[in-house]
């Protein structure tokens, strides 16, 4: 099964079990944390990407949700404003996944969304913020 993008929310009181830990053992998933803001008695926020067999994968997700667990799918794009775009190439050189590249021989850049893990580099390197990701309908552009 091609890797699934997710969004995991967990409320206060369960951000301290190991249920990562119960995806990978139980229900043999592969998880990678993609970003995470995880912290004791706060609400946590995860995205992974999660790949296995897909009743493995319904299994896995089942149990999130039976211990309160939200899921989301998760749907990012990156927006890259042409009319403020000078085609730099900043961001390519930041991009850790080299989801965004520079096209050859028209030397514009260029974003491959699979390649992407919405790190958010390229919102920070871009020097006339014409990078925008556009998260779970949150936009958020590099400050």
């Amino acid at each position: 099964m091609a890797p699934r993008k997710i969004v995991l929310r967990f409320p206060p009181q369960i951000v301290d079990k190991p249920l990562i830990y119960h995806l990978v053992k139980d229900y043999g998933l592969m998880i990678n944390v993609l970003k995470a803001n995880v912290n004791p008695y706060k609400e946590g926020f995860m995205v992974v990407e999660i790949s296995g067999e897909p009743h493995q994968y319904e299994q896995g997700m089942n149990f999130l949700r039976e211990r309160g667990v939200i899921l989301d799918q998760l749907s990012e794009n990156v927006v890259r404003n042409t009319d403020r775009c000078t085609h730099c190439g900043a961001c390519t050189s930041a991009c850790p996944t080299h989801a965004l590249y520079i096209s050859r021989p028209s030397m514009e850049v260029v974003f491959d969304d699979e390649k992407c893990v919405v790190c958010g580099v390229c919102l920070k390197t871009c020097p006339v913020k014409a990078i925008e990701v556009n998260f779970n309908g949150y936009s958020r552009r590099g400050i």
